[in-house]
């Protein structure tokens, strides 16, 4: 029996669309700046810099290109006093909520709070007594500072290691909870958690586990995921798995590349989830000999033009007829080759076929379709929020 005639004979719990649908699981909401993490709040993506943070106006420079990139949170490591003092300038260029990364020192993040850190990255174990728990704890209240639990399978702490023998999901959760009960008992409760390993199965099943012991909002990742390629396919794989189960609220894909790939790469995720979208979606063939245009530059070329366009539209870029004019059906914009020495394809709006056009002038035509019709979704999505008279 094929798999629709199962779902017709109501041998799967599943209607025709439901195989798409993730139902995200259910977890507090809090604020990090002006942006809402948890609860029914969009999946957030977020990176870091790795500028020398108390170089100013360097690391404002890389916020203000994530940020142009679609960053909703950037984060910034404050290892010295000196960083802690660009912070405030910063802070103040920045128009994404800017979280600092604090380690062992509690002064660090006293003095991020007050420089207006929206968020501090620290696990509270790790940073002293219990008065100096206290001091950190009553600087982001008083400063409404959010906070994320960073739990990393490289430095566990030391007691875990030898309870448990090695780095492994029990450990990373119970070190998480451990922090999350400081907090607690100091009446703090606006914070998230994150339980990252490099090794995928390690970390999905560390975040399978906080998942089910507790409703805290989720930070993904996959640390120290790799290059680029290495890296972003780790990343897919490991976040992709625990997204697709419902788990994650804020998601960071950590690569040993420029910053502004990590947000490319995170909402290239979210997207291929239908969780949430930015800018266009390519579908786009591998090519083959039946190829009428060149479809492997095209569309790297296409990809690099249209990064200007945050408006979520898709787009199919299809090399011939085979498979062409079913992709294009499915996308707002689209070009089918006519075959191998044609010369001209075929450009589909909103699923059916307008015109025929030079493979010549595809690329500027097809950026010049991409913009007009974010202008259109724009004006459109302006006119609706315009209050009635």
């Amino acid at each position: 029996m094929s798999w629709t005639a199962t779902i017709a004979a109501g041998q799967a719990d599943v209607s025709v669309r439901a195989y798409r649908d993730i139902v995200r699981r259910k977890s507090r909401k809090i604020r990090v700046g002006k942006v809402e993490v948890g609860g029914d709040a969009p999946i957030t993506v977020q990176s870091m810099t790795n500028t020398v943070t108390a170089d100013a106006r360097a690391t404002i420079d890389q916020v203000r290109a994530l940020e142009v990139a679609g960053a909703d949170i950037v984060r910034v490591s404050c290892p010295d006093e000196d960083s802690t003092k660009a912070l405030k300038a910063i802070v103040k260029a920045a128009q994404v909520p800017i979280v600092a990364d604090i380690h062992f020192h509690y002064k660090r993040a006293i003095e991020a709070a007050e420089a207006g850190a929206a968020c501090l990255r620290i696990n509270p174990g790790n940073i002293g007594n219990a008065a100096r728990v206290k001091e950190v704890v009553q600087a982001a209240k008083d400063h409404g500072v959010s906070m994320r639990i960073g739990v990393n399978a490289g430095s566990l702490e030391r007691e875990l290691l030898e309870q448990y023998g090695e780095p492994c999901p029990e450990a990373m959760v119970d070190s998480a909870l451990r922090h999350a009960r400081i907090l607690e008992d100091n009446g703090f409760t606006e914070f998230k958690i994150s339980v990252k390993a490099s090794d995928v199965f390690l970390a999905v099943a560390a975040y399978q586990g906080l998942a089910e012991a507790c409703d805290y909002p989720l930070h993904l990742g996959i640390t120290e995921a790799g290059g680029l390629m290495s890296g972003t396919v780790k990343s897919s794989i490991g976040m992709g798995m625990l997204l697709w189960s419902g788990i994650g609220d804020t998601i960071r894909v950590s690569l040993s590349a420029d910053p502004v790939e990590e947000i490319r790469a995170g909402f290239d995720i979210l997207k291929s989830l239908n969780l949430r979208h930015r800018g266009v979606n390519i579908v786009s063939c591998p090519s083959c000999a039946r190829q009428g245009f060149n479809v492997i530059e095209t569309v790297s070329l296409l990809e690099e033009k249209l990064k200007h366009i945050s408006t979520p539209m898709t787009l199919s870029i299809i090399g011939c007829v085979v498979n062409g004019p079913g992709e294009a059906r499915e996308t707002d914009m689209g070009f089918t080759g006519g075959g191998a020495g044609a010369g001209a394809g075929m450009i589909y709006l909103n699923g059916k076929p307008a015109y025929k056009l030079e493979n010549a002038r595809l690329i500027d035509h097809v950026v010049e379709l991409c913009e007009k019709k974010a202008a259109e979704i724009e004006a459109a999505r302006g006119k609706s929020l315009e209050p009635a008279l």
